[in-house]
């Protein structure tokens, strides 16, 4: 049975600052949500950047993953080697879901370390002007939670990022440098289950428009 080694291990001690997801499709906008997020104070933790971490710096993880694919997936500078692995597990889901089982606790493990010390930084000062006169909370950002219980778990709220196809289509595009058929065999990939989302933020304007409804979202959440 592969998997990280010692599972996900919850902190010790300690109050845990209250998670709020936030998730969508691919060029929705949910990580210009989640930056005007961060631009408030509020501290938002990006999963996907966390993972491409971890696959840099963690000797554990990468250990992990070479016993249950093979060695020879370090580059020269100890990194794990994303292209090969990639080759490996995406055309057989069978080992997809293998390199999921090894990688998703160790994302999970870093997320409470990281939200403890979220949680220690405004234990004294909570500032609730930051938080939309709520209680101190995170911000979880990521496209596959509402597919994933043990993040999901996590989740006091989930929050859908949101927009036409057609806006999708475009920023993806651009962003990804990659052709429209591509994107929308992504973007037909992705499937929601938006029975568990509790709020949802429309970007089909501007930039103001989308900080304004953001907040306007934020605000009306109740924990």
């Amino acid at each position: 049975m592969y998997g990280y080694p010692g599972g996900v291990r919850l902190c010790r001690g300690g109050k845990a600052m209250r998670t709020v997801a936030v998730t969508g499709g691919i060029g929705s906008g949910k990580s210009v949500v989640c930056a005007i997020l961060a631009e408030r104070g509020i501290p938002v933790y990006d999963s996907d950047s966390a993972a491409k971490n971890l696959y840099r710096k963690d000797d554990t993880l990468i250990d992990a993953i070479e016993e249950a694919f093979g060695c020879g997936l370090r580059l020269a500078d100890g990194s794990l080697d994303k292209a090969r692995l990639a080759a490996i597990v995406f055309p057989a889901p069978d080992k997809l879901r293998i390199l999921e089982s090894i990688v998703h606790p160790a994302v999970l493990n870093d997320y409470l370390r990281w939200n403890a010390m979220q949680s220690a930084r405004f234990e004294n000062e909570p500032r609730p002007e930051i938080f939309f006169g709520k209680e101190p909370f995170c911000v979880m950002e990521s496209a596959i939670i509402l597919d994933k219980p043990d993040f999901l778990v996590l989740a006091s709220k989930v929050v859908m990022v949101d927009a036409s196809l057609e806006l999708r289509l475009g920023r993806a595009c651009e962003r990804d440098h990659a052709p429209a058929e591509k994107i929308i065999q992504r973007i037909a990939a992705q499937r929601f289950d938006l029975s568990k989302v509790d709020a949802f933020i429309r970007n089909n304007g501007t930039l103001p428009q989308l900080k304004a409804e953001t907040e306007k979202v934020f605000s009306g959440l109740e924990f």
